[in-house]
């Protein structure tokens, strides 16, 4: 455990509904971890998608009863946020050096360190699953498992690269334009479910998500997309991966095919994937109920967690 001097622990119940943010000096600077759950439990660190946090990634699986209640029955959630991302966070200074993903990987490493953790279960969407799956690959002992929501796990193809380019120039002359917050709300979320038309208003979730958008500062966004737009390949290192993976994917998500794919490279032994239907990238905000069941069975399989439902 590092010394009580490297935490700044706030008590936010009225936010966080009783959790506890740490602050967590690392290499790379400080990491926002929203510790939730009796710590003497098994412990679920979770890593968000490019702009998102705890509240705006994973507050729709949290909030349902019967999720919520499985997660919380059987482990310690430690909510970790990317450098900036966290609740009134301050923006990153200009000249502050750029990480790379293996910096991220490295600072998930530093935060177990930090609370004494051992092996942990992962939780992580799109570019934070990224982050989790190249930490499982780097520190194999230190996970249980994997669940991954619309992951990445390949480079960026040409089309994603581009994309990434047209947000950072974005992110760099306008910060979080309304142009910047539609196309996230597009990697998001489905289409035709979520994000509405003339004739059918956007959903409460999408609504809140827009205005979670509203809090994050435009440089603190661009430092994790670059980090994203610069990650390595990570196939030839899959089928070596031998701890548990559950693959969530809705079909509506841009990252569908990559989701696919992955699963395919993985040992078949000891990989799962689950399509939910109607649904975009994030299952947790759109269909959590879709990934009750499936957790269940998961959890049921690791024979190092005393599972009860």
């Amino acid at each position: 455990m590092a010394d009580s001097n490297d935490s700044i622990p706030l008590h936010t119940e009225k936010i966080y509904f009783g959790g506890k943010e740490h602050h967590v000096r690392t290499r790379c600077g400080s990491v926002s971890v929203i510790v939730y759950g009796d710590q003497h439990k098994p412990a679920l660190i979770t890593y968000p998608d490019l702009a998102l946090n705890h509240v705006s990634c994973f507050q729709g699986l949290f909030f349902c009863p019967e999720a919520a209640s499985l997660l919380l029955h059987n482990f310690c959630i430690y909510h970790i946020s990317p450098p900036g991302h966290e609740l009134g966070a301050a923006p990153i200074c200009p000249s502050a050096s750029a990480r790379c993903v293996d910096d991220l990987a490295d600072q998930i490493l530093e935060v177990l360190n930090f609370f004494g953790l051992g092996a942990v279960m992962c939780m992580g969407v799109t570019a934070g699953a990224y982050i989790l799956t190249l930490f499982a690959m780097k520190y194999k002992k230190r996970v249980i498992g994997l669940i991954l929501i619309s992951p990445l796990f390949r480079a960026p193809s040409w089309t994603e690269w581009f994309y990434n380019k047209v947000m950072s120039n974005l992110l760099y002359f306008y910060g979080m334009c309304g142009l910047l917050k539609e196309l996230l709300l597009q990697r998001y979320f489905s289409k035709q479910e979520a994000c509405g038309n003339t004739e059918v208003p956007e959903s409460d979730i999408v609504q809140a998500c827009r205005r979670l958008l509203d809090e994050r500062h435009g440089s603190n966004v661009m430092q994790f997309l670059q980090a994203i737009n610069g990650r390595p390949d990570l196939t030839s290192g899959l089928k070596r991966l031998r701890c548990r993976t559950l693959i969530f994917v809705g079909n509506s998500s841009p990252f569908h095919s990559e989701a696919l794919h992955m699963t395919s490279k993985l040992d078949r032994r000891f990989s799962a994937l689950v399509e939910v239907q109607a649904c975009g990238s994030m299952v947790t905000e759109e269909q959590p109920h879709a990934m009750l069941i499936p957790m269940e069975y998961f959890f049921m399989g690791l024979d190092c967690i005393d599972f009860a439902i």
